[in-house]
């Protein structure tokens, strides 16, 4: 029989270490980025403006958030899943990315609209340094808004890698689904106003592969 102290210095090492655990194994993510295709707007938002409509969308490996005191570090990995896509995205749907200082704080969500009609729903989950963007908005080397956290290994398998070494040749709007001017921007501003669109079941238990972990540095 283990004794208190043991188990209370179990469940401290395991609180310092990271581990992620489901505590419901009844839901699950169902999300796939074809579902943006017929994508509804579930939550409470309002229009804000445009800073750029910029097309090119960039990504960063979420992995390169390493520093483990920062609030971006803790939301990735206590609030974020990732797929076989490589997009990182919360119990929601929403689509992680890093945006700059414009676009608010870490955990807030917008709904991003291109011109071909098609909404991306997205979770500021890293900020871009205010140096390297004009404006708090848009990146100063290629004018991209959205850039995409992802796991690049993942990525790479599910969209293969071009000449350049890079998914996509570095930029998503080279992706049909993603393809297209920023035309309208709304902010999440409260809770759910509809319940048509749900991206979590529970006719699977979700694969803990597929969890952050802390202590194996993902």
């Amino acid at each position: 029989m283990f004794n208190k102290k043991y188990i209370l210095a179990l469940a401290l090492l395991i609180l310092l270490s990271g581990f992620t655990f489901y505590t419901n194994e009844e839901e699950t993510i169902a999300f796939d980025i074809n579902d943006l295709y017929n994508y509804q707007k579930e939550f409470e938002c309002e229009e804000i403006d445009i800073c750029s409509s910029n097309d090119v969308k960039t990504y960063m490996d979420y992995r390169l958030t390493s520093d483990t005191s920062s609030v971006q570090y803790r939301f990735i990995r206590n609030n974020l899943y990732v797929d076989n896509t490589g997009f990182l995205y919360d119990k929601d749907g929403f689509i992680a990315v890093a945006l700059g200082s414009y676009y608010g704080n870490i955990g807030d969500r917008y709904y991003f609209t291109l011109d071909s009609g098609i909404v991306i729903p997205v979770v500021k989950a890293e900020s871009k340094a205010d140096g390297d963007v004009y404006g708090g908005c848009y990146q100063r080397y290629d004018g991209s808004v959205i850039e995409f956290l992802i796991d690049t290994d993942k990525a790479q398998a599910y969209f293969g890698t071009y000449a350049n070494g890079y998914v996509l040749q570095g930029n998503y709007n080279n992706y049909d689904l993603f393809h297209g001017y920023i035309d309208k921007v709304e902010k999440v501003v409260g809770g759910k106003i509809s319940d048509s669109v749900s991206y979590w079941s529970a006719n699977k238990t979700p694969d803990k592969k597929e969890s952050f972990n802390y202590a194996s540095g993902y």
